[in-house]
């Protein structure tokens, strides 16, 4: 730090303040100046490979273990597994199934999807269905444990770190094997699975445990979309490797007995090599059609802001069909994408638009060098096949948000807890079972997020509207339902949503994951 500004009077003055401290538009991570970023990189020990070497990678689909008539049941073994991610090197992940990304799931809106998970990893996990709209005991609360095969984990390993005044209303069942069910009472949807353990799903999710869940439904079949092979999930993560190619990860009790990493990285934690379905810097050959690619951004702390390159004759090349919650209204054409962790964006590439032979980018706008480049597309030279798909000038109907009707308005501070290597919301560290707002089932209401640094804040059990950004409209990339909204430091956005079908005990939290981790979580009660 230059200018005799120490970290102990920025945080202070953020605190005393409210809002971010910002240094020429920079937000102030982890002790330095990272641009458009919240955390501090760390660096990869092992040689990285060239980019472009490998070809992508698409997880596979999981075959249900049965079926009836209203039901797919499936069963999932968490387990280690040693992967080649890195030329030469084993690297051991934490995996469902043994594969990272996790196999994808595919359910259609209105059948149910029941999933089994067994735990065979050293340490308990927690499974959440992101976006799913979902029952209180499937949702994957932070403290409804599976425990390892013969594991001995108790309540208060869940709840090591954190505060236990409310401990006594939020004890939930530890088991060895867990099962969720997923009403799938939704619209079709780009999801996600991944670990949700309280104070470790920082270490988690990075060493493996994420993985899609596609729902898709008559509307969106309807509609003609590039489908089988030209629709592909892309999951985005950066990560960095120690010199023998594990997983590098600075926390601060590997065994997991005390959450939480070195305070350094506390703002969250940025690695030097962009994966993309496990693989690095990966390279697919595309014929010359539309492809719909599902983005997901599964970094504990990293942004993106995605755009091709070069960009095909006439700009707009990223063509935005759907996000978080599902099909938007009508398609936006953007040149660039910001993405923030767990934000999903389904967008349409129509390669025909290049020349044949043309090797394009996908590139990182926010990154720079080993994390500026993230894939590439190379146009196939072959005469292609008649197109059957097309991108409809309307897509789905949206009903416009009713913040008029709001049953409540209610405000939630997201900040740095002065003095301390901790988040908190409303000035408090997470506290189980201790809700900080009570939601009646069947209304709606309006709720205003103010942050101090970046925060991607998500919402659990229904999907929300953004209908202003510090008083004025919503940005490029809030259009459609949402369960995430990438927050700027010192930014207020309004959210509207409605509550409905499930009571129980819920979450909002923010998706910086070593923010989440180290207590800028909170409790909801629908009923």
């Amino acid at each position: 730090m230059t200018g005799g500004i120490t970290r102990r009077r920025l945080l202070g003055a953020a605190a005393l303040g409210g809002g971010a401290l910002t240094v020429g538009g920079w937000a102030m991570a982890g002790g330095s100046l990272t641009p458009g970023q919240s955390g501090l990189l760390l660096r990869s020990q092992a040689p990285l490979p060239r980019p472009y070497t490998v070809p992508l990678p698409v997880p596979s689909v999981l075959t249900p273990a049965h079926s009836s008539g209203t039901t797919d049941a499936y069963e999932i073994i968490q387990q280690t597994a040693r992967l080649r991610i890195l030329p030469g090197l084993e690297t051991t992940a934490w995996t469902y199934g043994g594969s990272f990304p996790g196999p994808t799931l595919v359910s259609c809106s209105g059948r149910r999807t029941v999933v089994r998970h067994r735990n065979g990893l050293p340490h308990p996990t927690v499974v959440h269905l992101h976006g799913g709209h979902t029952p209180y005991g499937s949702d994957g609360y932070p403290t409804a444990l599976i425990l390892p095969q013969g594991g001995t984990a108790s309540h208060a390993d869940a709840m090591a770190g954190m505060p236990m005044s409310g401990a006594a209303g939020s004890r939930d069942e530890a088991v060895v094997e867990r099962t969720y069910t997923y009403p799938m009472e939704q619209r079709a949807a780009t999801l996600w699975y991944h670990d949700h353990r309280m104070g470790f799903t920082g270490p988690n999710v990075w060493h493996g445990l994420a993985g899609f869940h596609l729902v898709h439904d008559d509307e969106e079949e309807a509609l003609h979309l590039p489908r089988g092979g030209r629709d592909i999930p892309l999951m985005i993560a950066d990560r960095a490797f120690a010199a023998d190619g594990s997983f590098r990860y600075p926390a601060l009790d590997p065994a997991q007995h005390t959450p939480g990493v070195s305070d350094p990285y506390m703002d969250g934690v940025l690695g030097d090599v962009l994966l993309v379905n496990g693989a690095p810097w990966p390279v697919l050959e595309t014929q010359r059609l539309r492809y719909r690619l599902r983005l997901l951004n599964a970094s504990n702390a990293r942004r993106y802001r995605l755009a091709l390159d070069p960009p095909p004759p006439g700009g707009g090349g990223l063509v935005q069909i759907g996000g978080d919650g599902g099909l938007l209204e009508r398609p936006l054409a953007h040149d660039a994408l910001d993405i923030a962790p767990a934000e999903r964006f389904d967008v349409i590439v129509d390669f025909s638009r290049y020349r044949p032979g043309t090797r394009v980018r996908l590139v990182n706008r926010l990154g720079s060098g080993s994390t500026a480049d993230v894939m590439r597309f190379d146009v196939s030279t072959a005469r292609p096949p008649a197109d059957d798909s097309r991108i409809p000038e309307r897509l789905s109907a949206i009903p416009a948000p009713r913040p008029e009707r709001a049953a409540a308005t209610r405000t939630f501070h997201f900040q740095r807890r002065a003095g301390s290597a901790g988040w908190t919301i409303n000035g408090s560290p997470y506290e189980p079972g201790s809700p900080l707002a009570t939601v009646q089932l069947g209304t709606t209401e309006l709720w205003r997020f103010v942050t101090d640094f970046h925060h991607p804040v998500h919402l659990h059990l229904n999907h929300f509207q953004v209908i202003a950004r510090n008083g004025r409209s919503p940005g490029p990339y809030d259009a459609g339902w949402k369960d995430t909204v990438d927050m700027h430091p010192a930014e207020s956005v309004e959210i509207v949503t409605r509550f409905t079908d499930y009571p129980g005990r819920f979450l909002l939290h923010c998706h910086n994951l070593e923010h989440e981790d180290m207590a800028m979580m909170a409790d909801f009660v629908a009923e």
